[in-house]
């Protein structure tokens, strides 16, 4: 990342890559998982695939965060955020998915390529964000950041888990979730990945961590509603007075 320009053109072009997804998922559906369909070309296993384009996230966030010199230790505290929730999904989530089948290469490499830019324009914002010296660590926008990435990863994981143990080793096909988040809403471990890249964006408070927190909304807050709509057409004793995304309000 040569200068402080070409950090906000990327930063800017993340902004207009999530406007121009949230439009585009508003009306197709991106094709894997329950919505996989044949027509997007050359498939791949759906494990290798998660964990080739999770790879590179914390692949480039690193390159760029340690070629940038000394650090303050608020900065690392933000690379471990960081590198830790792609680590898991990288090298741990695949490996835990039951159920799984084939994703399009298509959606793998369109993946890998917002990955490298995220992951670059995050790594060097961090390491050369000019507020994030040792006084930034009283910050109540660093500790309040903290806390919600914490609870966003909380929710995301048990939401994950309670999702995978609707199936037995083996077993395909869907069931209605209950317990946790999903008392509330259909999607929360969409949710708790928004509320961790939003508090990322809080503790940070660079343009690169609000640019990810808006595509990551953008990205998964329009399939929370897919799923929404599909629980309610498949399952006639889908609760109806559970919300899509948001507790008690959308």
């Amino acid at each position: 990342m040569p200068d402080l320009s070409l950090y906000h053109t990327v930063c800017l072009g993340l902004f207009v890559a999530g406007t121009l997804t949230l439009i585009s998922l508003l009306f197709i559906a991106a094709p894997y998982g329950r919505y996989e369909r044949k027509g997007w070309g050359p498939e791949m296993d759906e494990r290798i695939g998660w964990m080739v384009m999770e790879l590179v996230s914390p692949v480039t966030f690193l390159v760029f965060f340690l070629r940038s010199g000394p650090v303050a230790g608020v900065s690392v505290v933000l690379a471990a955020m960081f590198v830790g929730h792609y680590a898991y999904r990288a090298l741990i989530y695949p490996f835990r998915m039951r159920g799984y089948g084939t994703k399009p290469v298509a959606t793998v490499l369109m993946a890998c390529l917002f990955n490298a830019f995220n992951g670059s324009v995050n790594g060097w914002g961090v390491a050369n964000a000019a507020h994030l010296t040792h006084a930034w660590s009283g910050s109540p926008l660093f500790w309040g950041g903290i806390c919600l990435f914490a609870f966003g990863l909380w929710l995301n994981l048990n939401s994950d888990a309670r999702l995978r143990g609707l199936r037995a080793p083996g077993e395909t096909g869907y069931k209605i979730p209950h317990g946790g988040g999903f008392r509330f809403v259909t999607s929360p471990n969409y949710l708790g990945e928004i509320l961790e890249w939003t508090g990322f964006a809080l503790a940070s408070s660079t343009f690169a961590g609000w640019a990810f927190a808006f595509f990551t909304a953008a990205n998964i807050g329009p399939r929370a509603f897919s799923h929404h709509r599909w629980y309610l057409e498949k399952f006639s004793d889908y609760p109806k007075d559970r919300k899509v995304i948001l507790p008690f309000i959308l």
